[in-house]
């Protein structure tokens, strides 16, 4: 049953759902366990989706570095992705001779849409020579012109450690501003970004300190404004903010980031209060479990890449995650 037993994804959906909709949830979850048995499948689930997909059916869960990385390693023959349309690409790339799913080809990606391949080549015949680093959240056309790629978790550090004076970021303006405060080196960004990160602003952040007496720790994601991860305690990838969660001095949570994340973190850390403005991302929330189903049933919506595209975008790929794995 998913990265969960039974028993536990029960207890955990109890915590946020009332017993009819577990009572409707359950035989799904059940004919989807049963499915990816009998046809030796994966479902890798990002941090965002909803706490049904994520904890009953979700074999390896996380963020987008080590989803990435888990792609390349399952032995499954066959990997559906429970996320969005550039992370099942990024599966494909890293496992091209595997059958590679997504329970809704339209769940896309607006930072994704932001950033073409042209956009790039552009990019690079106006900046000769100078590297390009690409956040994975991106299509795998775009990954085929870069260098390397970063997730938030690493983009500092993956920035730091090219030799050059000068380095072009893509395609997330606010990601790109962030390592740019961090860094001496000239960062040249492009516009784009996330549709739910610019739902939030530094005002959230004021009201709720305001009304909880300044006795709340406020995290982000580093794909936000500069104004809004200036104002926070601390800003780091899904992963390192449930770290930062299990240890954060506060025992209320103002959570800067997609809803479905802090639906999950309420159930993994039931002493902490998370008050948060709750902006959801159309996209991820494609993704159910009736349309899991079908597509585990039907082995439908598959990703399919050319194969020039894959061996392009495997190399950006690859070299992140071996800098990535191999700093210590």
């Amino acid at each position: 049953m998913g990265a969960y037993t039974e028993e536990e994804t029960l207890d955990k959906l109890s915590k946020l759902y009332i017993p009819s909709e577990i009572d409707q949830m359950l035989p799904l979850i059940r004919e989807i366990n049963r499915l990816k048995k009998e046809k030796n499948a994966v479902l890798l689930g990002h941090n965002y989706m909803t706490p049904d997909v994520f904890y009953g059916i979700s074999d390896i869960v996380g963020d987008s570095l080590y989803l990435s990385k888990m792609a390349g390693e399952t032995d499954a023959d066959i990997i559906l992705f429970n996320g969005v349309h550039f992370m099942a690409e990024t599966a494909k790339i890293l496992s091209p001779d595997k059958k590679v799913l997504i329970a809704d080809l339209k769940a896309g990606c607006s930072l994704a849409e932001s950033i073409t391949r042209d956009d790039v080549k552009a990019l690079k015949a106006q900046y000769p020579g100078v590297p390009v680093v690409t956040y994975v959240n991106c299509s795998a056309e775009v990954k085929a012109e870069t260098d390397v790629c970063c997730t938030s978790a690493n983009a500092q550090f993956i920035v730091d450690s090219l030799d050059s004076d000068t380095v072009i970021f893509l395609p997330d303006e606010y990601l790109a501003q962030n390592v740019q405060k961090n860094t001496k080196k000239k960062i040249i960004s492009h516009p784009g970004r996330c549709m739910v990160h610019e739902m939030y602003t530094p005002m959230d952040i004021e009201i709720t300190r305001q009304r909880l007496g300044g006795d709340v720790t406020v995290i982000s994601h580093p794909e936000y404004s500069r104004e809004v991860v200036d104002r926070s305690d601390f800003s780091g990838s899904t992963s390192q903010m449930i770290d930062f969660v299990r240890s954060a001095p506060s025992k209320n949570i103002l959570l800067i980031t997609e809803c479905s994340m802090g639906d999950n973190l309420r159930m993994e850390f039931p002493e902490k209060h998370f008050v948060s403005t709750c902006q959801t991302c159309p996209h991820m929330k494609k993704i159910t479990l009736e349309k899991v189903r079908d597509a585990l049933l039907e082995e439908k919506f598959e990703i399919h890449l050319d194969p020039e595209i894959i061996r392009l975008a495997k190399n950006s790929v690859t070299r992140m995650l071996e800098l990535s794995y191999n700093k210590k």
